[in-house]
């Protein structure tokens, strides 16, 4: 007595048309997530680059007891409205002092010099970064 079976033994020799289209589904699904996400990093990328319309620079700096003076140079679009954070740190890298200076008018290039109140001797001064209103 002999039982031959017809079927194929399963597993033995890949799988069925139907675990294949699944995975096509995955694939095309992973495709356009990622193609989506790029997409939207780079716009992102683009109105950060395109909207940074103030950029700084700290050019010198004399620390006293209870402030900083620090003559910044800031670069900006005629039209722009914005404003720059500047902080200052201690010799043991305490943050001392912070605030933010405000730019308008129709200049492009502004050189100021302004007075960070620190909480103590800063020996530092530094700029964190420039943004448009």
């Amino acid at each position: 007595m002999s039982t031959a079976t017809t079927g194929l033994p399963e597993g033995r020799y890949g799988r069925s048309g139907g675990e294949q289209a699944d995975d096509r589904k995955l694939k095309v699904i992973g495709s356009v997530l990622a193609v989506a996400l790029t997409v939207l990093i780079g716009y992102f990328a683009y109105h950060y680059v395109v909207q940074n319309k103030i950029s700084g620079e700290v050019i010198t700096f004399q620390s006293s007891a209870h402030s900083v003076r620090i003559h910044l140079e800031v670069r900006k679009d005629a039209d722009a409205k914005g404003y720059c954070t500047i902080r200052s740190q201690s010799d043991d890298q305490t943050e001392v002092g912070r605030a933010d200076f405000h730019f308008d008018g129709h200049y492009t290039q502004i050189d100021k010099v302004v007075t960070l109140r620190t909480t103590a001797p800063g020996t530092t001064a530094e700029l964190l970064g420039c943004h448009a209103d």
